[in-house]
């Protein structure tokens, strides 16, 4: 039996994560960079950083993310595409690291003073997909046990980034976060049209289940 795709995921971030714990060296070289990748074309960097984070606790948080719904949206790709889906889950991952670093880049990339790392953008990209195939999903904020569906998580979850992002100052790339999110809600859509009328269809669903 071959071994997910996700599970390789995570093993390749916890070993570069943890080598980079004690390495600074590889940090340095490694991390998201914006100055860098344009005055440098450095664009290794783009991917790069997507594998490295500040901590223990920043690493468990992503990886828990991935590990609990990139299996479900891995499956996904293995069902829908069955010749190509693993590696089809694994172009999308990546690219969505990309696309979460490129929204940084641009803002930044005359600054010399903004660097971030994390796979966040990437984690929020697999969390929206799964999201995508299901809106009704219970999803969970931290330290509230209370279930939320999945689209009113999404619309919280992109307004917070977007706001976090334009009032700035703690340190976290919510810019990554959010568009990280668009590119996992839309990737899938434009490997199958069908899923946005889906998408919709769950929800009017939901909405006349729940006035019943």
């Amino acid at each position: 039996m071959n071994m997910p795709i996700t599970y390789l995921l995570i093993g390749a971030t916890v070993l570069i994560s943890m080598w980079a714990f004690s390495n600074p060296d590889l940090l340095y070289r490694l991390k998201h960079w914006p100055y860098a990748e344009a005055q440098r074309g450095e664009y290794y960097r783009l991917l790069t950083g997507g594998f490295l984070h500040v901590n223990y606790l920043h690493l468990a948080f992503n990886m828990i993310t991935l590990y609990f719904f990139g299996k479900w949206v891995e499956v996904w790709f293995k069902y829908s595409f069955p010749e190509i889906g693993p590696l089809l889950y694994l172009i999308f991952y990546l690219m969505a690291i990309v696309a979460a670093s490129l929204s940084t880049y641009y803002r930044y990339r005359r600054s010399p003073y903004f660097a971030s790392i994390g796979a966040s953008g990437a984690t929020s990209a697999v969390l929206f997909a799964a999201i995508l195939l299901d809106p009704t999903l219970n999803l969970y904020l931290m330290f509230i046990p209370i279930p939320i569906p999945g689209v009113l998580f999404g619309v919280f979850y992109l307004w917070y980034s977007s706001h976090a992002a334009q009032r700035g100052g703690d340190g976290i790339d919510h810019l990554a976060h959010f568009y990280g999110a668009l590119f996992g809600f839309l990737f899938p859509i434009l490997l199958k049209p069908a899923l946005l009328p889906q998408f919709f269809e769950q929800i009017l669903d939901w909405v006349s289940g729940s006035l019943q």
